[in-house]
């Protein structure tokens, strides 16, 4: 009697055993997986076969070993994603290691697919030494056309990223920092615009030195940000402090002009923008502080570091990164976009200008629909993607590094 075959998908015999997890829709959706891979071209006799694999398949080989540029032409390479992690900064969860961070880089990969129409991969790294982790991603970028790295903790994510983009000619990018990055500054765009207000005119505070709040420190002082100071567990940054990172040393060089010193309350004292990457829970008192007409940017998940309710009480536009308040600050709304547009034109990296071009994109896609609850896009608004992609092709040709 021939085995039963199982697909794991709908067998449910071990959802309410004891020794499993009980039954919960999140375990029901991720059974099995949350993706597979399909064919893009059929199979089905031997003159399929002849075409797909051999003989064929070796006219195609022939080609890209006397022409390399055509393996985007001919294979998968020029539409498909590494979603590479090695597990140390899941989330809000931790160091949870690779395998347990693979539910997060599949639902990366769908999300990839579901949005931007770019095919995504997930690789969970057994490694987290910096070198280890860019010589294994080095000898597997033959395969993709781009990197994005995912959920490794700082500073060495900062390390990795420049390491690697270094050794490949495809774009990397740490969605971590310039994801969330582009996406604050689009948000706070529209808060401006929506206010009558300049970048310029505007100090901006954020809590967190990690992976998002130095990239967010960057474009917005790419963007021509007034002033913005960024502060961790030692308050504010800056140049005197003896305890300073090299990524923090660096940091403090080009932000806090206004030369602040003290703890996250008293650098709130006057500020026109928070913006919230760290956690913790600030207090209504310091928020009291901040100027009439203030923008509150406050996403760490699932607290907020100043929950909407007090935020309401005193600024002008609140944004959160949460689904069930208005104005969530996603990265979903960039990554899918900006990848897409990197690969239409085979750029060699994402630069700064692609970073900015798509903060734009996105704040214009309802730059005409501007309220204090509707600053940024749902992710789910179709106009997305397509601005974003636009947007990012036409920087990546405008500074040099579009290959078509």
């Amino acid at each position: 009697m021939a085995a039963e075959i199982v697909n794991p998908r709908t067998d449910t015999s071990s959802d309410s055993d004891p020794d499993h997890f009980p039954i919960d829709p999140a375990f029901a959706l991720h059974r099995g997986g949350k993706m597979e891979v399909s064919a893009t071209v059929p199979v089905r006799d031997a003159e399929d076969l002849s075409l797909a694999y051999t003989p064929g398949v070796a006219k195609i080989c022939t080609a890209i070993a006397e022409q390399p540029a055509l393996v985007h032409d001919y294979t998968w390479k020029s539409k498909v994603v590494a979603v590479v992690t090695d597990g140390t900064a899941v989330l809000g969860l931790g160091d949870i290691g690779p395998e347990a961070s693979l539910p997060v880089m599949e639902g990366k990969a769908i999300l990839f697919k579901q949005f931007g129409g770019v095919d995504a991969v997930p690789i969970a790294l057994a490694c987290t030494d910096v070198d280890e982790i860019v010589e294994t991603v080095v000898r597997l970028a033959p395969s993709f056309g781009g990197v994005n790295l995912e959920d490794i903790s700082a500073p060495r994510c900062f390390e990795i990223e420049r390491k690697l983009q270094e050794r490949v000619d495809i774009p990397v990018f740490h969605d971590d920092q310039h994801g969330t990055a582009v996406v604050t500054l689009a948000a706070l765009r529209n808060a401006a615009r929506l206010t009558g207000r300049a970048l310029g005119e505007l100090r901006a505070v954020i809590s967190g030195a990690g992976a998002a709040g130095v990239a967010i420190a960057k474009i917005l002082t790419e963007a021509g940000i007034g002033d913005v100071a960024v502060t961790d567990r030692g308050g504010v940054v800056h140049a005197d402090r003896e305890d300073l990172t090299s990524v923090k040393r660096e940091l403090a060089s080009y932000t806090n002009r206004a030369v602040l010193t003290g703890s996250l309350e008293e650098a709130l004292d006057g500020a026109d923008v928070f913006i919230g990457v760290s956690g913790g829970t600030v207090s209504e008192a310091a928020v009291a502080t901040m100027k009439e007409g203030s923008f509150i940017f406050a996403m760490a998940n699932p607290t907020p570091e100043i929950h909407p309710e007090v935020a309401h009480k005193y600024a002008a536009v609140v944004a959160t990164g949460r689904s069930d308040f208005p104005n969530q600050i996603n990265n979903v709304l960039a990554f899918p976009g900006i990848f897409a547009g990197a690969l239409h034109v085979r750029a060699s990296r994402i630069t700064e200008g692609m970073k900015l071009a798509a903060a734009e994109a996105l704040a214009a896609v309802v730059a005409d629909e501007l309220s204090a609850d509707n600053i940024i896009p749902s992710p789910f608004d179709e106009r997305v993607a397509p601005a974003v992609t636009a947007a990012v092709a036409a920087a990546a040709r405008a500074e040099g590094v579009a290959r078509r």
